[in-house]
């Protein structure tokens, strides 16, 4: 029996890839088997250098580098979007657990995996509930400081592994330093010198061609570096190999202390997953021209954390390096990630001791360039030097990434982000505008922008803003304004092109002070009001309560009909000649 259409969207909202399976054939397998290829070698480093900034053992990268993309690949909407391990996920998680657990101890790992099952279960129920749109309302800003911030404390974390030192890994950024300036003259010759390699390695690589792997090939010279100095033989840390098995079903801490102490972190670092996921791919899907549904976005990152937390996953995200290389090499459909992860398990069951010779100092300076990639130096310039208001949003949020717990951090660049958009909204631009010409109607233009000349009778205002509760207060005080400064008789018009909607306070307000206004003589009309907020006023009847006469489908209509209840005394003395339709005496010359 056929499905109905209703049936088959439903089917494809819950299996999101019936949408993009039947455009795989031999040459997109192809296409996307040459892009895993190239997404598993910058996968492997990355993975295992997330997972040690996470506090984790380096195989919990890869599992979580294997596990992650294909669920949500499968189930989320991007076709090139790659999930894993993330930088700015890893620091956050660490910090959160940390809280919580002492790290290395045995409940460290079961408490990180707790923490990836609640982030799960939170990304999924906003996306069931279609709250998609949610992550609009976090500023570009806040993310852009809070991740150049949560960069410094990866950079951070490293310097002790960089200098051959000993940090505890519980400790705040400030803490950490004073450790590592105190033990200066205790640190390790051959563990700098493998770092300075793997870095200047790294550097000069993305000079010559960025494209190759440039972090693979740097911890490989590092790690060369390290064995021709007898690195291991001088106290340098080795990562040792890896377990050589995949990861088995495991349950992650399910009792109620460890779930109340990770859920206020795990809020902050689902919000976080989802604000990088999202972003990364509309950023590609401008590119590659995909619509991105930010809902279905959000069940496959919640599913992918979900599933993975059952295999000794941490919480992941979106990543911008995998994802962008997984664009550039072609990749045509998710199956690219999958088949990046299924490279990634041959790796696992194969060749486990690839990571036996790594120095965890080679590790520390990958990190590095991972970290210094992550700030943003082109927009933090920009935003420093444009807006005052964007500046000091960055600079909180920066500084209190370094000094207060990251969750909080988040939480506070939340807050940022909705006070900025709540002051803008509560805020409406309010213009004085006049006539700039006739040619296609009655342009109306900004009076002080282009040194127009008003009529001394009628002054026009345009909204551009909804008039809701918030708005309410200052929409207000500009009619008042208006009131207060007017002998009687005179009129004001205002625009409503711009205004979206008005609630029932707005509405109140208008009525309110229509009433005031003509009670001292004057009269306040609108125009150009927009056809669904005309409905929504007229069914609440507040077109009625305010008065049908107020009202005016376009400007040369209120004009029309403002102009013939003017002073018509005032109009003969007049020499401005703002409107068309001034009395005809006067109407011989057009504003310049």
């Amino acid at each position: 029996m056929p499905l109905t259409p209703d049936q088959k969207k439903l089917l494809q909202r819950c299996l999101p890839f019936l949408l993009w399976a039947p455009q795989v054939s031999r040459s997109s397998l192809q296409a996307d088997f040459f892009a895993g290829l190239s997404g598993a070698i910058i996968a492997l480093p990355q993975g295992v250098a997330y997972a040690l900034i996470a506090g984790l053992p380096p195989e919990y990268g890869l599992y979580t580098a294997i596990i992650t993309p294909i669920v949500a690949g499968l189930f989320g909407s991007s076709m090139h979007l790659i999930s894993g391990p993330a930088a700015a996920i890893s620091i956050v998680v660490m910090s959160v657990v940390s809280n919580a657990v002492e790290p290395g101890s045995s409940a460290f790992i079961p408490a990180v995996l707790t923490l990836t099952l609640l982030v799960g279960i939170i990304q999924l129920g906003l996306g069931l509930a279609r709250l998609g749109t949610l992550v609009n309302f976090i500023s570009h800003t806040v993310v852009i400081s809070f991740t150049a911030g949560a960069a410094i404390l990866i950079a951070t974390s490293q310097i002790k592994y960089a200098i051959g030192v000993t940090v505890s890994s519980g400790a705040s950024f400030l803490e950490s330093w004073i450790a590592v300036i105190n033990q200066l003259g205790q640190a390790n010759p051959y563990a700098i010198a493998t770092t300075l390699v793997t870095v200047v390695s790294a550097l000069l690589l993305k000079r010559i061609n960025p494209r190759l792997p440039v972090i693979l090939i740097a911890m490989l010279m590092g790690s060369v570096a390290c064995w021709l100095m007898s690195g291991a033989a001088h106290g340098v840390a080795l990562v040792g190999a890896l377990p050589g098995h995949l990861p088995g079903f495991i349950l992650p801490d399910l009792s109620y202390g460890t779930i109340s102490n990770l859920l206020p972190g795990a809020i902050s670092v689902a919000i976080l997953g989802l604000v990088e996921a999202v972003s990364i791919a509309r950023a590609i899907a401008i590119r590659s021209g995909q619509r991105i549904e930010g809902n279905q976005e959000f069940v496959g990152q919640g599913l992918s954390n979900i599933v993975g937390s059952f295999f000794s996953c941490y919480a992941g995200s979106g990543s911008f390096t995998r994802s962008g290389i997984n664009y550039e090499s072609g990749a045509q459909t998710p199956m690219a990630g999958i088949f990046a992860a299924l490279m990634l398990i041959l790796i696992l069951l194969f060749a486990p001791e690839i990571t036996a010779l790594l120095p965890l100092p080679a590790m520390a300076g990958a990190i590095f360039i991972i970290a210094w990639g992550l700030i943003d130096t082109h927009h933090i310039k920009q935003i420093l030097r444009s807006n005052k208001q964007e500046a000091s949003v960055l600079l909180v949020t920066f500084a209190a990434t370094l000094i207060i717990k990251l969750e909080f951090a988040i939480y506070l660049g939340v807050m940022l982000s909705l006070v900025m958009y709540l002051r803008r909204t509560s805020q409406p631009r309010i213009m004085t505008v006049a006539p700039k010409g006739f040619e296609h109607g009655t342009e109306l233009r900004s009076i002080e922008r282009f040194a127009l000349k008003q009529c001394p009778q009628l002054k026009i205002l345009r909204i551009d803003g909804s008039i809701f509760f918030g708005a309410v207060d200052h929409v207000q005080k500009t009619l008042q304004l208006f009131n207060a400064s007017q002998e009687s008789g005179q009129h004001l018009l205002i625009i409503c092109s711009g205004i979206n909607f008005i609630d029932v306070s707005g509405a109140e307000m208008l009525k309110q002070e229509v009433n005031n206004i003509m009670s001292k003589g004057n009269r306040l009309s609108f125009c150009a009001l927009k056809n669904t907020v005309w409905d929504e006023l007229n069914q609440a009847g507040y077109i009625d309560q305010i008065g049908t006469e107020c009202f005016y489908s376009t400007i040369d209509e209120a004009l029309l009909s403002l102009t013939v209840q003017m002073n018509a005394q005032v109009c003969i003395n007049c020499s401005h000649r703002v409107f068309k339709q001034c009395p005809k005496q006067l109407s011989t010359q057009r504003p310049k």
